[in-house]
């Protein structure tokens, strides 16, 4: 995309305008596979986004766009006012340097289907990593501040344990807590409770139905149809890579318009 010839966007989203994300008809190849075909979506600040639609639909693609964690191939995305990735002059995008990258990405936290979590620190450890290493907060101020955040995912009693001491369910609280540690403006989550027994999904959805409640931006790839419906704001399904139906969460999940998202609401419903 380095150098593509792009319009001149009189809409493009400012900070405070109360966009938090707008992406705008993006592409994404692997090879010759295409597998975001001009995604379109908007997130207001404060709201939760469901991503639903079955394996293969470009759901974590896209997720993983939003960060620059995978370069899109054509279209802009911004987070909060910022054209992730890219910088536009004279016309054209030019890719970002590294370090450039790193630090818009400082402002989106992810979690991941896997916790990631580094076995040879202690949870503590791992949740105080990033913002001392970054220069973020000194390491007395990031111990204080994730020793609360483990009290809010209900694992203040777990500080000196190892993530092989834990469920994982624990884990995925403690892989939470350490995005958040990060004071993140956007969470986003690509099927966190996809790797866990299903006992443990709740203690999960528990903690970010507590983060939509105080007004964390939330994008959710998940198909926990029951969180989409309670907590969510949007719901958006996708399918082939394409946004196939989008609205209210309940209403698409109770009358929903196209084929494809009946077909799929009646295999997991």
């Amino acid at each position: 995309m380095t150098g593509a010839t792009v319009s001149t966007q009189s809409g493009v989203p400012t900070a405070g305008s109360g966009l938090m994300v707008r992406a705008e008809q993006v592409h994404k190849s692997f090879g010759s596979l295409e597998v975001l075909k001009g995604i379109d979506l908007e997130v207001r600040s404060g709201e939760v986004c469901c991503l639903l639609g079955p394996s293969g639909s470009g759901k974590s693609t896209f997720l993983r766009c939003i960060n620059h964690l995978e370069k899109i191939n054509a279209g802009r995305i911004w987070v909060d006012g910022d054209l992730i990735g890219y910088r536009e002059h004279g016309g054209k995008l030019h890719e970002l340097r590294e370090k450039e990258v790193a630090a818009q990405r400082r402002s989106i936290g992810m979690v991941f289907q896997r916790f990631n979590l580094f076995p040879h620190m202690t949870v503590l450890q791992n949740i105080v990593e990033a913002p001392v290493l970054l220069g973020r907060e000194k390491k007395s101020a990031a111990r204080d501040r994730a020793a609360a955040l483990l009290e809010r995912v209900g694992l203040g009693d777990k500080l000196r344990s190892y993530p092989g001491q834990l469920s994982g369910g624990q884990q995925q609280r403690v892989a939470i807590a350490r995005a958040l540690a990060m004071q993140p403006k956007l969470m986003l989550f690509d099927e966190p409770t996809s790797a866990l027994d299903p006992e443990l999904v709740g203690e999960v959805l528990d903690v970010m139905k507590d983060l939509a409640r105080d007004g964390m931006t939330m994008i959710v790839v998940t198909h926990e149809i029951g969180f989409a419906r309670e907590v969510g704001d949007s719901l958006v399904f996708m399918d082939d890579g394409v946004v196939v139906e989008s609205g209210n969460p309940r209403e698409v999940i109770a009358n929903p318009r196209h084929e494809r998202t009946k077909a799929f609401l009646a295999k997991v419903l």
